[in-house]
């Protein structure tokens, strides 16, 4: 089944919190990068926390340096009641991602499983010639 299957809500554009984009360049596919960017906004979440959104981050943005078509651009937000960090990935392709099973020793194929096991709630919308892949994923902001 794929995500856009199960119904899953997309994050509320609505919600408190300011959206921060980051455009994603084909030819860079530094996702150390795009790592640096995501701790430099999310400053104030506990270290466990901040290790499981980086790692949804990373994984979504490999996904678009991997299979996507530009342009392309990651948004992150975070918000406070309940803390949550929503992460959007969207590019200029209408192929939707598929949730695949791996093995121990499969060399793909487990980036949209850690996005699935450290996500709250995931999932696509797709558009006419493109789509958006998002997660959200529970936080705590230190004291």
């Amino acid at each position: 089944m794929t995500p856009a299957e199960r119904g899953d809500a997309a994050p509320d554009a609505g919600a408190d919190g300011e959206w921060h984009a980051l455009e994603l360049v084909s030819a860079v596919t530094e996702t150390a990068d795009v790592r640096r960017w995501a701790r430099a906004l999310l400053t104030d979440l506990v270290e466990d926390d901040l290790v499981d959104v980086l790692l949804v981050v990373t994984e979504l943005a490999s996904n678009v340096f991997d299979h996507a078509r530009f342009p392309a651009r990651l948004r992150l937000r975070r918000t406070d009641d309940p803390c949550v960090v929503s992460i959007v990935a969207e590019d200029a392709s209408p192929d939707l991602p598929r949730l695949r099973p791996s093995t121990p020793d499969s060399v793909r194929s487990r980036g949209l499983v850690i996005v699935e096991r450290l996500s709250e709630r995931w999932g696509v919308i797709r558009r006419l010639a493109e789509k958006s892949v998002w997660a959200v994923v529970p936080c705590t902001t230190v004291s």
